[in-house]
């Protein structure tokens, strides 16, 4: 097993490098995407999470084989690095050992990566995924840490030197999402912007996505519109 990886697809917007630490998420987020491209059964995927197998004598095995280092490595996709109610611990074994071989990290999580700030800098990312306001938070993604909890962990990296950063992916209530940006922007570093993919939506894409790109230009914020958006931007 070579737990260091390069994204394809759609993921390799988001990261050059990318590991994912556990077998499962406990967050039951509707439209997670991960059971289909694991082929696992929705509620096996759910309630069976655990490291990965040996996970982390595979990435001190894989650093110093290839001698991975200068790199950035995104954490995680097919799961959540801090998945509420389980021990966390080989996600910060994962990070130091990136760390102590020359690497930052990117984190994007649900969860509360808080206790493991100490070992980040300024180099290294904290990034959380905002779809709506907390309402939405609540509905569609029960058992993930509320999303001014999030939010508070956000704002602490940012008071730390911590690099912060936004997944507004995806997007579910956009006015939601319109007026997180006004209010928080200046405790983001960067924000990326999707749309719901294979469930429905009323939402006026193309409307929405110039909205947002007007939106962010005005704030001065880093920004990337994720292509399935900007193609939904282009046909209008």
């Amino acid at each position: 097993m070579k737990p260091i990886y390069k994204p394809k697809g759609a993921a390799a917007e988001y990261a050059e490098y990318a590991i994912n630490i556990y077998t499962g998420c406990p967050h039951r987020c509707y439209y997670c995407f991960a059971p289909q491209v694991l082929r696992r059964e929705r509620e096996d995927f759910h309630s069976h999470v655990e490291p990965r197998r040996d996970i982390v004598a595979e990435v001190a095995h894989q650093l110093n084989m290839e001698q991975i280092t200068g790199k950035t490595v995104h954490l995680c996709f097919t799961c959540d690095p801090y998945p509420t109610g389980y021990d966390t611990t080989p996600t910060r074994e994962i990070i130091k050992l990136l760390k102590d071989s020359g690497n930052h990290v990117q984190i994007l999580t649900k969860g509360d990566g808080s206790r493991d700030f100490d070992l980040l800098d300024g180099g290294d990312w904290y990034g959380i995924t905002v779809s709506g306001g907390e309402a939405e938070s609540y509905l569609r993604e029960p058992k993930a840490i509320r999303l001014s909890k999030r939010m508070s962990a956000l704002i602490e990296a940012k008071e730390r030197g911590i690099k912060t950063w936004v997944s507004f992916e995806p997007v579910l209530v956009e006015s939601d999402v319109l007026e997180i940006l006004r209010t928080f922007h200046g405790n983001f570093d960067r924000v990326k912007i999707g749309k719901l993919n294979y469930w429905p939506s009323d939402i006026n894409w193309a409307e929405f996505g110039r909205k947002v790109e007007t939106l962010c230009q005005e704030l001065s914020l880093d920004y990337y519109i994720k292509d399935k958006l900007r193609a939904e931007m282009e046909k209008a």
